[in-house]
């Protein structure tokens, strides 16, 4: 190739979320309530930010038989675990990926993201929400702050190299911060 080639024009190729989808699982992402009753789903995505569309559709899907405040506030808080796995893990990285695992109970959704680990070492031992990461204005710092205040519990696995983070979400929100508002 010679020096004086013009470079190549890079191109951005858009492809349908749907294309990311296997087949037999469509009805992960349906929103509808033909397949309401499960006791566990799963699913990995690439750890790719375009993508949080279809995360969302999932999440949306597996809470689709509760209420719709139920249904949004499990959808924002899975969305931030699967936001900070592609922010703050190797899943971001190139073939990188997360998965996500819903488990249904009697009162509730367990929702379990696993990552491909930290992207430093500095991120050891169990995660902490930042401490004033709920104030209004804040640019970063607040999802795990979000999922401490709202969710009914939560925790980690304190393991950088293969991060699990989960919450569980009780489809009673009566005592939920999220219904005082």
């Amino acid at each position: 190739m010679s020096a004086f080639a013009p470079e190549l024009a890079r191109s951005e190729v858009t492809v349908p979320l749907s294309s990311f989808i296997r087949p037999h699982h469509a009805h992960y992402f349906s929103g509808r309530r033909d397949r309401p009753h499960f006791r566990h789903r799963q699913y990995s995505f690439p750890g790719i930010p375009t993508l949080l569309p279809l995360v969302r559709a999932f999440l949306d899907t597996c809470a689709v038989s509760y209420s719709s405040d139920y249904r949004y506030l499990f959808t924002l808080l899975g969305s931030e675990l699967a936001t900070n796995a592609i922010q703050h893990s190797r899943s971001s990285h190139p073939g990188g990926s997360f998965t996500l695992r819903v488990r249904r109970t009697a009162s509730g959704l367990y929702l379990t993201c696993q990552d491909r680990g930290s992207l430093t070492q500095r991120q050891r031992g169990r995660l902490e929400p930042e401490p004033r990461g709920t104030r209004a204005g804040r640019e970063s710092g607040r999802g795990l702050a979000l999922i401490d205040t709202l969710a009914t519990s939560w925790g980690d696995n304190a393991h950088p190299e293969l991060r699990k983070v989960w919450f569980f979400l009780d489809h009673d929100l009566e005592d939920n911060p999220w219904s005082q508002v």
